[in-house]
């Protein structure tokens, strides 16, 4: 699952300005139970266009179960709706994921454009090969500095390469809501600056309203617009520094204060913060 899931057929040729902030997907009292156990329980979001907000939060939290349920591959009790900031759009969001990873033979001659066409079609891209998709694949990998790499086959990309393909896939339709689930696990660190530079210019081109789930936490600092501290449930949220700090947030990574300094994640004074 891997492009975009469109919900409401628009054009999508022209791209959405700069962030007006007035668009807004909405998870209301989400919750996934498992054997009866509550994995995420009572989870209420409000992801406004144009920002970015990182979900962090100890392993076994519940951040990819929480995703998966917004994406509709999970059984879960609550809502999910989107409005549009003219009020025209209303229903379901559509919906762009990129996953920590894409699991495949990595001696497989399936190229970029293969998997491209593999997305759009039922037909075997061996036997059907299309000439039409290629410039819009090729725009479209453009947009994340990764049009050379059409032609390439999968297994030959590198970690970095290869987030990007899944970035490009994800943008085709252009989301109202991207989902980002650690997309820079086992990148390196310029194959990791590059994405993040991405994914923020996206965000200011598109108006797109993204969930990052990262433990990068100097990373979130610079990136992230607000900061969810999910364990199970919704533990806090705010900016980057109120969170970072939150008391919960300390406890359950074993932080303080002085630690996150000393990672490079918390630049802002401690006046700053409640």
């Amino acid at each position: 699952m891997l492009q975009a899931f469109d919900h409401h057929p628009h054009d999508q040729s022209a791209a959405r300005g700069s962030s007006c902030g007035l668009c807004c997907t909405t998870v209301d009292d989400l919750s996934v139970f498992r054997g009866g156990k509550p994995i995420v329980e009572k989870v209420s979001l409000h992801i406004h266009c144009g920002e970015i907000t990182a979900l962090v939060g100890p392993n076994g939290a519940g951040k990819t179960t929480l995703l998966k349920a917004i994406l509709g591959e999970l059984p879960h009790s609550g809502s999910l709706n989107y409005l549009d900031a003219a009020g025209e759009r209303s229903g379901k969001p559509r919906i762009g994921y990129v996953p920590q990873r894409l699991d495949f033979d990595l001696n497989s001659p399936v190229s970029v454009m293969d998997l491209f066409q593999a997305s759009k079609g039922w037909r075997p891209t061996w036997l059907f090969p299309s000439r039409r998709l290629r410039g819009p694949a090729r725009d479209i990998l453009a947009r994340v500095q990764a049009d050379h790499l059409l032609d390439r086959r999968l297994g030959a990309l590198s970690g970095g390469e290869l987030q990007r393909v899944l970035l490009a896939l994800a943008l085709n339709p252009i989301p109202d809501l991207l989902l980002l689930d650690e997309p820079i696990s086992g990148v390196d660190y310029k194959g990791m600056q590059l994405f993040y530079t991405i994914v923020g210019e996206l965000k200011k081109e598109y108006d797109l309203s993204i969930i990052l789930v990262s433990h990068d936490l100097p990373a979130l600092i610079k990136l992230a617009d607000r900061v969810v501290f999910l364990n199970r449930t919704v533990q806090s949220s705010g900016s980057p520094a109120e969170v970072l700090n939150h008391p919960d947030f300390l406890q359950a990574f074993g932080l303080d204060s002085h630690s996150l300094e000393l990672l490079g994640a918390l630049k802002l004074p401690r006046e700053a913060c409640p």
